[in-house]
């Protein structure tokens, strides 16, 4: 089985208690070591050391399971997916979550989804590289990208 820890090195970061909700492309930059790797790696260290807490979806686990079976085939993408969820915790929306995201203000359906699931679970920040989500926000739930995430920590 591959390890995702091998991959991940340890930079000095303040100690903070941070809970945050990776969105779908944040994990697939990870998983598939896409374009944005490096930096989505530099979370999942402060994740790893548990200086901030990880979550998805269980609807983003679905679509990321879609890409990587896609790329690696059932096999390995269950192993890479068991490896991620020993680091990051799945939450999930209910009916009235699904609801109140549903009749909000957010244009796009699956991250009015996320963003109301990360709401009702008390997140600190939503990583996304969604730059309209990220305009759509509220105070009470930041939505950054990845690099304006790890500035929080420099």
């Amino acid at each position: 089985m591959m390890t995702l820890r091998k991959d991940i090195t340890k930079p000095a970061t303040k100690n903070m208690a941070t809970n945050v909700l990776l969105d779908a492309n944040i994990v697939l930059d990870f998983l598939l070591k896409r374009k944005d790797y490096e930096d989505v790696r530099k979370v999942m260290v402060l994740v790893v050391e548990k200086k901030i807490t990880a979550f998805i979806s269980a609807s983003i686990l679905h679509i990321v399971s879609y890409w990587l079976t896609k790329s690696y085939g059932s096999a390995k993408s269950k192993d890479l997916l068991l490896l991620f969820l020993s680091d990051v915790r799945i939450i999930d929306a209910n009916h009235e979550i699904v609801n109140v995201a549903l009749t909000s203000q957010i244009d796009d359906i699956e991250d009015a989804l996320q963003y109301y699931t990360a709401i009702h679970h008390r997140m600190d920040f939503f990583i996304s590289r969604d730059r309209k989500f990220q305009e759509q926000a509220f105070t009470v739930l930041p939505v950054r990208n990845v690099s304006e995430f790890l500035k929080l920590f420099s």
